[in-house]
């Protein structure tokens, strides 16, 4: 099972904004920060989500990602914690949009986000 979206913008475009530190705040778990010190496989990243109204936190939770592949328009995958846990989204251009997808179900409110936040529409799921 996967989570996945069609989005009316272009590869570069999606690239950008699932890469992007400011703009993965935008639209995944918004408000939450992340801290990219460089996009290569292997490398560390900080993912802080923050206390909001879908989850039950009451203090930050910072989290030490570790990225596996990034693969320019293609893939960015990266292990939480651990490298049993896997989180994978794939591009992929189709019919003059972008097909964006998790290699896992429960994302759908952050693809929701994530197309609203690329089409120029408000964020659903704030």
């Amino acid at each position: 099972m996967t989570s996945s979206i069609w989005i009316n913008a272009g590869i570069d475009d999606v690239w950008q904004a699932i890469t992007e530190e400011q703009s993965l705040s935008k639209w995944y778990a918004p408000g939450s920060t992340w801290d990219i010190p460089k996009l290569a496989a292997g490398e560390k990243m900080t993912f802080t989500l923050m206390p909001n109204a879908h989850n039950q936190l009451s203090e930050q939770l910072p989290m030490e990602l570790t990225i596996q592949q990034v693969k320019k328009n293609e893939t960015f995958s990266f292990y939480l914690g651990v490298p049993e846990t896997l989180i994978a989204i794939t591009l992929a251009e189709q019919h003059s949009g972008t097909n964006v997808s998790f290699n896992s179900p429960g994302y759908d409110a952050s693809l929701a986000n994530l197309k609203a936040l690329l089409e120029g529409r408000a964020i659903p799921y704030p």
